[in-house]
């Protein structure tokens, strides 16, 4: 790359946070230099990794001087985002991770988008889902709106949004809406759609431009308990923004634990509707009814919660090897009449 192209702002900023990420980091950078569209910086923030990301990433950075790399202690994926986000110098910002594929076509597609669509601020693409060894995985879910009409009723049916390492977006109107909030850990992104949905358009480009990879030990994985709570949270701010009411989530550190969204909303009915969405959402994890997601799915049973669908929940810890909790919850239904 010419010296002097370094001289001046590029036209885009790809900003990619790593943490341990060096089983996959190799082929997702590899995937971002590959791309046709070559005006941009790459920024790998090592978010104190303890593997060999580092060592990685600054091989590299002495390949293509597009890369800038940015190493510090452990500070957690939002503030690492944020810190990409104040260091970018294009108008315009990539997300990637570091286990995903670019198909190389991605950031010229969205780029153009967003240049013949001044007032969309967000433009994502649909996705190909992989599993660890790059083969074919199978979600059996949708894929996201595509038009920037179809955002409000995806919002209200509490649908995804935008697969968050697909997205380009202006970053200026990140920025204006506070980029990502700290509270919303493992769901940073979809609390962001949900903010910037009163600000701008979005769109999700209806082709295939990334590999989104699942894998045992990625964080939707881990923490999906969590994510599922910090989701419907951020649809409960939605709502109060979209009441007039200030956001009690914008300026706290970390949510507060289901029992207490009561107190911090002001108004009763928050933790329950929380618990329904969360005994919805958690019936088919395996990883979830291992874990603390059982405990939620019994609170809301036992508080007179919808129980719709908690039957077949009950069939499905069987099949989990989890007999002594799907008799534990057959206990609660029988009981809960």
């Amino acid at each position: 790359m010419p010296a002097d192209t370094q001289a001046k702002a590029p036209a885009l900023s790809v900003a990619m946070s790593v943490y341990d990420g060096e089983r996959f980091l190799a082929p997702a950078i590899e995937s971002v230099l590959a791309q046709t569209f070559e005006d941009f910086e790459f920024l790998i923030l090592d978010d104190g990794s303890r593997d060999s990301s580092l060592a990685i990433a600054r091989h590299y950075a002495a390949i293509d001087s597009r890369i800038r790399i940015i190493s510090r202690e452990n500070r957690g994926l939002v503030t690492s985002l944020n810190q990409l986000l104040a260091e970018s110098r294009a108008p315009l910002v990539a997300r990637m991770d570091a286990d995903d594929i670019c198909l190389p076509e991605r950031f010229a597609r969205q780029v153009a988008f967003l240049d013949a669509n001044p007032d969309h601020g967000v433009v994502g693409s649909w996705s190909e889902d992989i599993d660890e060894f790059g083969r074919p995985f199978a979600t059996g879910g949708r894929d996201h709106p595509v038009e920037n009409a179809e955002f409000a009723r995806a919002i209200l049916e509490d649908r995804n949004l935008l697969c968050h390492p697909a997205v380009t977006y202006r970053r200026d109107v990140v920025l204006s809406v506070g980029g990502y909030h700290r509270a919303y850990r493992h769901v940073e992104d979809h609390d962001l759609w949900l903010r910037l949905a009163s600000v701008t358009k979005m769109a999700n480009l209806p082709m295939r431009l990334i590999r989104y990879r699942h894998y045992a030990g990625q964080v939707s994985s881990r923490h999906a308990t969590e994510q599922q709570i910090g989701h419907s949270v951020a649809l409960m701010a939605w709502r109060e923004r979209q009441a007039g009411r200030p956001d009690p989530t914008a300026h706290i550190d970390a949510l507060p634990p289901l029992g207490q969204l009561d107190a911090l909303f002001g108004r009763d009915g928050v933790d329950r509707e929380v618990r329904a969405r969360l005994a919805r959402a958690l019936a088919f994890s395996r990883t979830s009814l291992a874990g603390d997601g059982f405990d939620h799915i019994m609170t809301h049973v036992q508080e007179g919660g919808d129980r719709v669908g908690l039957w077949r929940t009950a069939a499905r810890l069987v099949t989990f090897g989890m007999p002594g909790r799907a008799a534990r919850l057959a206990a609660a239904l029988v009981h809960a009449g």
